[in-house]
């Protein structure tokens, strides 16, 4: 009997220990990027405390799983609350985490938040992170999917990730990796548009898996200094590092496919660590549920991977890829008594890849200054053919391929106790190849290359009042201009719960995509006006907002017609007017976003916000006119609620509702598009036509459990539940013989199983 409860004992506490695992923090100064030792990092509801280590690092052990809110505290610094973290059984937490020095230790200011701000953006900045990702419904472990849920961002096309931000087109639109512009990431980049051509920002899914993903920051005007070459966001994206302590891996099973994650040390000793990701999909069990992909047989797959090399005096070495390849294949039905639209008249053929590889290196030059230079070259090739099979006739043929080389580096670290300084330069070179005109032998090609050099003074010390001071000086090769472009954002915090902030960008792009190469070569110039409020209801609630103004100019003049870049190269037709010396004030966006936010806390969460707003350009009559991507609101409703019964256990239903006011789209011109039998607009108006208002509802259910040595998770995301009928756009079908619309999905469920060890 006594053996029998001494072996219950023992039971108990070894069921007691596996329900704990360790989190680790690695911190660093924001400005010089080095060590903060004697920190002190603790999770005060358990009484769980830990000291960091002369090289910033610091270990929480024995921690019960769960969703956690972590502190952290040093001496001169300002305190962070970091938010919405769960930890799992699985796997260690592993976080780094930068500090800002505070310049009044007696009022300290205490920042809460999920993820960091990295760009040290004062408005117009979104926080992106891995769990938000996995939390928020139908994302499908896409970032971009995920800045759905932001004020001021509206989706073109639910088949896709493609992003119109405060009316602009979504072609400027940047994604930057480890700090370095790169070509468009995504799979299917021809996913959702009406011209069935691939776009140059957007696609069906990102090629790099959330799982691979630190910190991001998601961008939306008036950016900092070291940003250039966009003009209405940036999706900036940064690696995670592998544990460089303990092996964890991560399957994954769903209906569109596996993903197969690892990481861990390659040297203990040293510090140094691997991590990679590899996906293949395919549509086929979504199509077994009764999906319609119209006919389309869907394939990608992709790989990524990121190796870590610390030294002890020589900073740190870090090589990181990623590439992808996707197919998207139709095939008519060959009963044509069946046909339903003149699509199945051709076989067509769609094929992309994309690929990057990278080698980053930061270093210490001192205490005080960090020196970090990154090169990465990435690489894109799309290819589009339609044919007829009997007889053998080719229909179109399309054929894209870009390559960006980037080189950065960047100094930073603090001047005195006032300013920090970060500085450095950026250099892009950019090439592209296609063919205008339906041959395969027929290819024109164009390069240029962006130099620039910038600098930015912020805060050394956090205090009541925030500045972002920056130059730019960006110099383009191909259009031989060169710009200086100021930047400023300030900050006030009127009370410890209510700030004001504001800020004011100069910002050029300059088009890659093929239809630009028949326009005046030259950058889109504009002036971006952001003004917004902060209000701290308690340490997890928030309301904010942001009046937004955008001038946009430097537009190429069309003759007689209603056309302009701003609504998007598709629409573009070489019809330009004589003269283009007035091109000030082409175009303007302005509107209004509100938001309120409830952190997770108690197992509850909210993201609700509002945005009004207006897209306008002028035409050649000197008029403003809205601009395709004007839809006029944009509001969001995501919440949700989180059980936990014991630790380690969670069952979740998170909702979102997204209504967006129609896009607008020129008129088709009926009696044209039956003689040339294909789509033919009517530029000689304006675009009058507006879509029905946008309405989806989203769904998301999970369960993860953790057991003695894995966690898993089962989860159904279902996308447009109640089968919302959304109009996409409308086309003049040849086989029927009239305008038709064309609709966005109906209800995707995606059903996945999730396995970490």
């Amino acid at each position: 009997m006594k053996f029998l409860r001494l072996f219950l004992i023992f039971i108990s506490v070894q069921s007691f220990a596996q329900k704990t695992q360790n989190i680790r923090i690695n911190l660093k100064d924001q400005n010089a990027k080095s060590p903060i030792p004697s920190a002190t990092v603790s999770i005060k509801n358990l009484n769980i405390n830990a000291i960091a280590n002369e090289k910033g690092e610091a270990v929480l052990t024995a921690v019960p799983l769960g969703r956690h809110e972590i502190e952290i505290s040093s001496i001169g610094y300002s305190t962070i609350i970091l938010k919405e973290l769960i930890l799992e059984n699985s796997r260690e937490l592993v976080l780094d985490v930068e500090m800002q020095a505070n310049a009044n230790n007696l009022d300290q200011i205490v920042v809460t938040a999920a993820s960091p701000n990295m760009s040290n953006a004062i408005t117009g900045l979104n926080t992106i992170t891995y769990e938000q990702i996995m939390r928020f419904p139908a994302t499908f472990f896409d970032p971009a999917r995920l800045a759905f849920s932001f004020a001021g961002v509206s989706n073109t096309n639910d088949q896709a990730n493609g992003m119109s931000i405060r009316g602009n087109a979504p072609e400027s639109v940047q994604w930057k990796l480890e700090g370095v512009e790169i070509v468009n990431p995504n799979h299917l980049s021809n996913a959702g548009t009406f011209s069935d051509q691939p776009t140059q920002t957007g696609g069906g899914t990102n090629i790099l898996s959330a799982q691979m993903l630190g910190h991001m920051n998601f961008l939306t005007g008036a950016f900092p200094a070291e940003y250039g070459n966009t003009l209405a966001g940036v999706m900036d994206m940064r690696f995670k590092a592998g544990n460089n302590k303990k092996f964890q891996h991560t399957a994954q099973v769903g209906l569109i496919g596996v993903d197969i994650s690892s990481e861990g040390p390659l040297n203990k000793a040293k510090g140094s660590s691997y991590l990679f990701n590899y996906r293949y999909s395919f549509t086929g069990l979504l199509g077994l549920m009764g999906v319609d992909f119209g006919g389309e047989s869907i394939k990608f797959q992709d790989l990524a991977f990121n190796l870590n090399f610390p030294t002890k005096r020589a900073g740190t070495f870090m090589i990181f890829g990623m590439g992808g390849n996707s197919s998207n294949i139709f095939v008519p039905n060959p009963d044509k008594t069946q046909w339903e639209s003149d699509k199945e008249f051709n076989n067509i053929d769609f094929y992309s890849r994309m690929g990057v590889a990278g080698l980053k290196h930061s270093i210490n030059l001192s205490k005080k200054w960090n020196l970090k230079t990154v090169m990465a070259n990435s690489g894109l090739e799309n290819l589009r053919d339609a044919y007829r099979n009997q007889p053998l006739t080719n229909i179109s043929y399309t054929y894209q391929a870009r390559n960006i080389a980037g080189f950065s580096s960047i100094l930073s670290g603090n001047l005195n106790k006032t300013f920090a300084l970060n500085t450095g330069i950026n250099i892009n070179h950019y090439f592209n190849e296609f063919n205008f005109k339906n041959d395969g032998n027929s290819f024109y090609s164009f390069d240029g290359l962006l130099i620039q050099p910038f600098a930015r003074i912020t805060n050394a010390e956090n205090s009541r009042l925030s500045y972002n001071l920056g130059l730019v000086l960006p110099h383009y090769t191909l259009s031989k201009t060169t710009f200086l472009e100021p930047r400023l954002g300030l900050g006030y915090e009127i009370t410890s719960k209510f700030s004001l902030k504001a800020s004011y960008g100069l910002h050029s792009y300059e088009s890659s995509n093929r239809n630009a190469f028949a326009l005046p070569y030259k950058p889109i110039r504009a002036n971006h006006f952001n003004l917004g409020y902060k209000y701290a209801i308690n340490q997890n609630q928030e309301f904010f907002g942001e009046i937004f103004y955008q001038s946009i100019f430097n537009t190429p003049v069309f003759k007689n017609q209603y056309l302009s870049v701003l609504n998007g190269y598709e629409n573009t037709v070489a019809d330009l007017a004589d003269d283009q010396s007035n091109q000030k004030k082409q175009g303007r966006n302005y509107g209004l976003e509100i938001s309120y936010r409830k952190y997770l806390s108690k197992g509850v969460f909210a993201l609700i916000n509002t945005t009004l707003y207006k897209s306008e350009f002028k035409a050649f009559d000197n008029k403003y006119y809205e601009t395709r991507f004007s839809g006029n609101h944009i509001v969001n409703v995501t919440i949700g609620k989180e059980w936990s019964k014991k630790p380690g256990k969670f069952i979740g239903v998170n909702g979102r509702i997204s209504w967006l006011g129609g896009f607008r789209n020129y008129a088709i011109a009926q009696g044209a598009s039956i003689v040339t039998q294909s789509t033919v607009y009517d530029y000689s108006q304006p675009l009058i036509e507006k879509n029905p208002d946008y309405f989806r509802p989203d769904i998301r259910v999970y369960l993860k459990k953790s057991r003695d040595k894995y966690s898993r998770t089962i989860s159904i995301d279902l996308q447009n539940f109640t089968g919302q009928k959304n109009l996409a756009y409308q086309y003049y079908d040849v086989l029927l013989e009239k305008i038709t619309p064309k609709y966005q999905l109906g209800m995707i469920p995606m059903l996945n199983y999730r396995w970490e060890f």
